[in-house]
């Protein structure tokens, strides 16, 4: 007769060989680098004792190159769902100690299949990449189960949150997961991205470098903007993910989270303070945002990257905003063609997800040159106007300084689709500035004159006070209230308040054609 306590300490002997991964030696090889295994970076990222293993006991069916005498506890990956802030979320971890956290056939099936319940349920989905790639052993259906993967990316962009985070290599093809996704968290020293590696790249083209340099997370997140956020730990990082998810809704069909904060005052006198007067002299637009959001709630995204314009979220009310904002310390805020990318991108992913946008405004244009004409600079710079004018959420701006040229346009004004725009009383709304539209508009007059810098200091005077002032754009409907600056933040929480049932929908259509 079968003894049942037999067969269930039979479970758990083989539970405990899986948890194990690939053994005592290799964990400690991953703990030297600086790394934490697969299912300790888990139990930081979920809510203690909140994780639900799936399928723990899958394994390859693979007996080609010797495959068939090793064994893979999990397949290198475990998945499964668990909860962060009380909220459900589902996920995977490569365990690099498994075959290297190498994707193959099975190793696919798990993350896929996971992917689909995060889907059915309406519920984020977070992945921790640690691997060497494809498994080169299981040939062609390792390349195959990524696609799976990535076309699961592509058909739930937009329905759930995705988030990648990079602990360690995540090379060739398994990078494209990643790139799809809506967040990339990346691990200072750790964790590197490349289509080819230092090693491919010194063969073919004779360059030297390290794969440190070539895709870590420095470089990634001020360089190429392939990724969000860095951390110098994963323990650092782990927690930048949970604090990214709070402010984030399950899916598409909710609202973010609101929290409930104590009742202040909101008007900002020290607002007055924070921008100079004078348009040409720089400020950092974070100082408005510490005056406008609630203390301590701004978590901004890419920050090392286009770092003339300013994107994150926030609260505002308790209420979960994203923040679109030039900054003027950088290039005068001008809009290059990264900050249009980083710009347009966010928007998109807020409007996906139900979060009101909130635009700063203190632009001087599109930045000119040879390089961003000839780098495609029309065609980015379109992305932000198309990404204001398709989103459907509350979409608010206030003019802080500057609002020249076609940037004033592209940056959420009325005529693309904005809900509510206020100027500053120092707002200059124009075509150009007041400088180079008198240079132009009057040229003959001041090479003509007597005393030409005195004519020109008139003659700017002159644009300024006929067309460059808020109240000329007020009078035609393209600003809807000139206000103080230290009731900024009054008018931005009455505004969110009118607007938390909008309700705007568009022609219908298969999709869009963004200019990417």
């Amino acid at each position: 007769m079968i003894d049942i306590y037999e067969k269930i300490n039979e479970l758990y002997d083989k539970r405990r060989e899986v948890e194990l991964g690939g053994g005592d030696e290799r964990i400690e090889k991953q703990h030297e680098k600086g790394k934490l295994t697969a299912r300790e970076r888990i139990e930081l990222l979920v809510d203690k004792g909140s994780f639900v293993e799936l399928s723990p006991f899958i394994e390859h069916r693979t007996n080609d190159f010797g495959l068939d005498e090793q064994k893979g506890p999990g397949d290198g990956v475990v998945t499964g769902y668990g909860k962060v802030n009380g909220r459900p979320i589902y996920l995977f971890s490569q365990d690099f100690t498994v075959f290297g956290g190498a994707l193959g056939e099975m190793h696919a099936k798990k993350i896929a299949n996971v992917m689909d319940l995060a889907a059915k349920n309406g519920t984020p989905f977070v992945g921790l990449n640690d691997s060497g790639g494809a498994r080169i052993q299981e040939g062609v259906v390792s390349l195959d189960g990524y696609g799976h993967i990535f076309y699961r990316n592509a058909i739930y962009s937009g329905v759930i949150p995705q988030i990648s985070v990079i602990m360690g290599p995540c090379a060739g093809g398994a990078v494209y997961s990643p790139a799809i996704t809506d967040f990339v968290f990346m691990v200072e020293k750790t964790s590197q991205m490349f289509i080819t590696g230092p090693k491919v790249i010194e063969t073919v083209t004779g360059e030297k470098i390290s794969a440190e340099d070539l895709g870590g997370a420095h470089v990634h997140n001020s360089i190429s903007g392939n990724a969000h956020f860095e951390g110098a730990s994963e323990e650092e990082v782990l927690e930048q993910v949970r604090k990214l998810l709070s402010y984030l809704p399950q899916n598409n069909e909710e609202k973010p989270p609101r929290l409930e904060v104590v009742e202040e005052n909101d008007y900002r006198p020290d607002l007055t303070d924070v921008i100079p007067f004078d348009a040409v002299r720089p400020y950092d637009v974070r100082k408005v945002i510490e005056q406008v959001a609630d203390a301590d709630t701004f978590m901004e995204i890419q920050k090392n990257f286009a770092k003339n314009i300013v994107v994150g979220f926030a609260r505002v009310k308790g209420e979960t905003v994203g923040l679109v904002c030039n900054q003027p310390k950088v290039m005068a805020g001008g809009l290059d063609i990264d900050s249009s990318d980083k710009a347009a991108r966010f928007i998109r992913t807020c409007d996906s997800f139900n979060i009101p946008i909130i635009t700063f405004e203190d632009v001087t244009g599109f930045f000119p040159g040879v390089k961003q004409e000839h780098g495609g600079i029309i065609r980015h710079g379109a992305k932000i106007l198309y990404a204001y004018s398709e989103a459907t959420v509350p979409k608010l701006t206030v003019i802080l300084r500057k609002a020249y040229g076609g940037a004033y346009v592209a940056l959420n004004s009325k005529s693309i689709g904005a809900d509510l725009v206020f100027a500053w009383p120092n707002a200059e709304i124009a075509v150009m500035g007041p400088q180079g539209a008198a240079n132009i508009i009057f040229a003959k007059e001041i090479q003509n004159s007597d005393n030409p810098e005195q004519v020109r200091q008139q003659k700017i005077e002159e644009y300024r006070e006929k067309f460059a002032n808020p109240y000329v754009a007020a009078s035609r409907g393209m600003v809807d209230d000139v206000i103080d600056p230290r009731e900024t933040r009054i008018k931005i929480v009455q505004a969110l308040e009118m607007l938390r049932n909008k309700k705007e929908s568009r022609p219908f259509k298969k999709h869009g054609n963004i200019p990417l």
